[in-house]
């Protein structure tokens, strides 16, 4: 069988049934486990490190881990991890460590209960001389996605995009400056390190990973590194001139990297942020605002006669669509010049234009809309004006005794933008109504502003608060229905507090004039104040009258009639959420432990002392008695600010002046800010400790909100937000997707968000920020705690969203 033999081995033994086949699978099998041996070695996500000691136990089981699990994620750090850290996370406040979990948090929303515990610093990590117990592996864990690995000549690990690059165990900072990653015992740390503890806490590890998932972690965006020549003992001798964040006692952060990308998104934040962001399709369009231009609810109200269709009429669900920018939207221009002029494009309305424009409010120049500083009142210029007011009655004494005032019926607001020369922070306001844009045009020239209406609703602010009320022809008819209008304004009105009212009736004879007058100085009478000075401007053709609130309740006790009637007791001043106006008085505190009964220190003393009124009885919002609470949390913001905000985060704050605190508790953050030309707006959350009262008292302004509803002013208002473990509390009550596109609708293009929070949250928005392509500047995470500073883009969707209630 010559066919047989021809596949006959050479032994020429015939082969058993399927010897062949089993040969051919060995050679095979042989192959194939060599060539994954050989990808397994070439593939490992543990890069060696050059020049390491015998790794620690530590170390060992953490190499061992990643090398059976090259591929996985870790979801947090291990509790064992979490011991090596036994620091408070530093200039992080106290209550962000203890959450929401205590009574006084379920009573207040902040409140801590028990003793609070001392802060520790934290320590900026800085070696002089490298040592071999100081080295340690680097821990690169492999990302789940969109993450390519390349190998270097010399064995080290780098990363596509500039996310990381690993040279022999060495993380870069910036201008070339390398911080170590240190893994060594506490009791190994060097003297020189010692010597940098903050406030003698306890030494710790500073562990960085790409991935933001063990306890401390800090990424920059944007930071250019050098060639990476500096020998580190030139680094030493220059680390205080050239780090982003110093290493002085008190530093907020710690480590940085030069990763771009930081936190791994989770399938839980990809699976519930899977719908795209769409562009929000309104009548309102670019000026969309969501409580104020809910149309289907305005047409089904029974009257408009108390201007209810100029009030808050939120929907039902708050939106998450984007607002649209207007056409041809540019970059606001800087304060101080943007109170003269402001791009045309960015608020492209000419109808007031067209009827104030012969009183000087707003005139259309080329490119710009310019803004001459004239006023109802006052054409011939607000400075004059103020400074006519303060000689009528000198007492006012602006940016001293009087420092925080409310400008009824603002217009484009030009009296709170020259009080700033006078030292004076003004709250405008002014409706949404047929002077198209008056708000709009007050925060883009960067004066503060809210669109609000005197209707049917209190003012969102605490009773006693304002030093002066002004209203230049508000158009407020203050007399009608037993003076229920001008008894709000004698509500927030601080005792011995002035109104300012300039208005034809003041100075012109005309029958309705005379009319309202003679109302004007009967409930004037009624309510107590004192008509201190009537006087004419012969300047600008107006007059003005000047009435004082009472110190005392003297005068309400002697009235003939008791009309208006005084508020009852359960009827608190300070209750202003959704709170239906009264006509009533509300008595004057007299108690020299009240708050009221004193007039503050004059500006700028009052900013920094506790108020009179703060008892060491009280329980602070932070757990220790209430002045000690206020001067711990105004130290704190005072080293945050300082050693971080305005150094280290890559803001420019040339660019930056309107500001809000989303969570201001007792206005730290806005105190610490002080000596910039910006302006913040103080924002207290309704299920928060009421602590505006003592914003106000420190000769700061704000008001409360509900974070689950849109906030009243335009979109683009602000040029930086800040948010102090406000957005962990929310997302137990509110949509957090809805609250993100309320602050990407509140905030101008190029604007900053920072946000302080648990990892967790940080995570999640971190997320939703980069689904908005939003530049993503700093994230750092220590102990849980968070940090994470965002900057939003021009960009907005092509999908839209078509919003029922809020289209004609």
């Amino acid at each position: 069988m010559a066919t047989g033999g021809k596949y006959t081995r050479v032994d020429n033994r015939r082969p058993s049934s399927g010897s062949g086949c089993c040969s051919t699978v060995t050679v095979v099998v042989f192959v194939a486990l060599c060539l994954v041996g050989v990808w397994m070695m070439t593939s490992s996500s543990v890069v060696p490190i050059q020049n390491v000691d015998v790794p620690t136990e530590e170390n060992k089981s953490e190499l061992k881990e990643q090398g059976s699990n090259n591929v996985g994620v870790k979801e947090q750090a291990s509790d064992t991890n979490a011991r090596q850290f036994e620091d408070n996370p530093g200039d992080l406040p106290d209550d962000a460590t203890k959450g929401d979990s205590s009574d006084g948090a379920a009573q207040g929303g902040d409140k801590l209960q028990g003793k609070s515990e001392e802060k520790t610093e934290e320590k900026f990590v800085e070696k002089t001389q490298e040592t071999p117990e100081e080295k340690t592996q680097d821990k690169i864990e492999e990302k789940s996605e969109e993450k390519i690995e390349e190998k270097s000549e010399d064995g080290d690990s780098k990363v596509e995009n500039g996310e990381l690059n690993s040279e022999n165990g060495e993380k870069k900072s910036d201008g070339g400056e390398k911080d170590k990653s240190d893994s060594g015992d506490n009791e190994k740390q060097s003297d020189h390190d010692s010597d940098k503890k903050l406030d003698k806490s306890e030494e710790t590890n500073d562990t960085v990973k790409v991935n933001g998932e063990t306890e401390e972690k800090v990424e920059v965006t944007d930071t250019k590194e050098s060639n990476g020549e500096k020998k580190e003992n030139e680094q030493a001798k220059n680390q205080s001139s050239n780090e982003v964040f110093p290493s002085v006692a008190q530093s907020e952060l710690l480590n940085e990297t030069t990763t771009q990308n930081s936190s791994w998104s989770t399938q839980s934040a990809e699976s519930k942020n899977e719908k795209e962001a769409q562009l929000c399709n309104s009548t309102a369009g670019p000026d969309f605002i969501p409580c104020l231009d809910n149309l289907q609810a305005i047409k089904s109200l029974r009257s408009t006669k108390h201007y209810e269709h100029r009030e808050r009429h939120c929907p039902e669900e708050a939106p998450t669509c984007l607002v649209p920018l207007p056409e041809g939207y540019r970059r606001p221009i800087e304060w101080p010049t943007s109170r003269e002029k402001v791009w045309y494009y960015n608020v492209p309305h000419t109808k007031l234009v067209q009827i104030k424009g012969h009183q000087n409010w707003v005139k259309v120049t080329g490119e710009y809309l310019t803004f001459p500083g004239g006023g109802t009142q006052f054409k011939h210029g607000a400075l004059h004006y103020i400074d006519f007011i303060q000689q009528s009655v000198p007492d006012i004494a602006w940016g001293k005794r009087s420092r925080v005032i409310l400008d009824v019926g603002c217009g484009v607001a030009s009296f709170g933008g020259f009080l700033f020369d006078r030292d004076v922070l003004a709250m405008s306001l002014a409706p949404k109504d047929e002077h198209e844009a008056q708000v709009q045009f007050a925060l883009e020239r960067g004066i503060p502003a809210i669109s609000a209406v005197m209707g049917t609703k209190r003012l969102p602010f605490p009773g006693q608060v304002f030093d002066v009320v002004h209203c230049a022809r508000c158009r407020v008819p203050w007399h009608i229905e037993g003076g229920k209008l001008l008894l709000e304004l004698n509500r927030v009105l601080r005792p011995g507090g002035f109104f300012v009212w300039s208005a034809t009736p003041v100075y012109k004879k005309l029958g309705e004039d005379v009319e309202i007058w003679n109302a004007m100085k009967e409930l004037t009478k009624s309510i107590c104040w004192e008509l201190v000075s009537i006087s004419k401007d012969t300047v600008n053709g107006v007059g003005i009258a000047i009435y004082k609130k009472p110190t005392s309740n003297e005068c309400y006790e002697k009235r003939s009639q008791n009309e208006p009637p005084i508020c009852a007791k359960s009827d608190d001043p300070n209750a202003a959420w959704n709170v239906p106006l009264q006509a009533c008085i509300h008595e004057v505190p007299v108690n020299a432990t009240k708050r009221g009964s004193e007039w503050p220190e004059q500006w700028p003393a009052r900013l920094g002392k506790a108020p009179y009124w703060l008892l060491s009885s009280q329980v602070g919002v932070y757990g220790k008695p209430a002045p000690e609470d206020f001067t711990s949390d105004n130290e704190h913001w005072k080293r945050v600010v300082t050693k971080s905000y305005l150094n280290g985060m890559g803001i420019n704050w040339k660019s930056v002046r309107n500001v809000m605190d989303m969570r201001a508790v007792y206005g730290g953050f806005a105190a610490a800010l002080k000596d910039l030309k910006i302006w913040v707006m103080n924002v207290v959350s309704v299920d928060s400790p009421d602590t505006l009262p003592i914003i106000y008292e420190r000769g700061l302004f704000g008001m409360y909100h509900d974070w689950c509803e849109s906030f009243n002013t335009y979109p683009r208002s602000y040029d930086l937000l800040h948010a102090d473990h406000l957005f962990s509390k929310l997302k137990k009550r509110c949509n957090l997707v809805a609250v993100v596109a309320e602050v990407d609708r509140i905030l101008r293009p190029e604007g900053k968000l920072i946000v302080r929070d648990d990892v967790e949250t940080i995570y999640e928005l971190e997320n939703m920020a980069r689904s908005m392509q939003w530049e993503v500047s700093l994230t750092y995470s220590k102990d849980k705690e968070g940090l994470l500073c965002v900057q939003k883009s021009m960009w907005r969707p092509e999908e839209s969203e078509s919003l029922k209630y809020a289209i004609a």
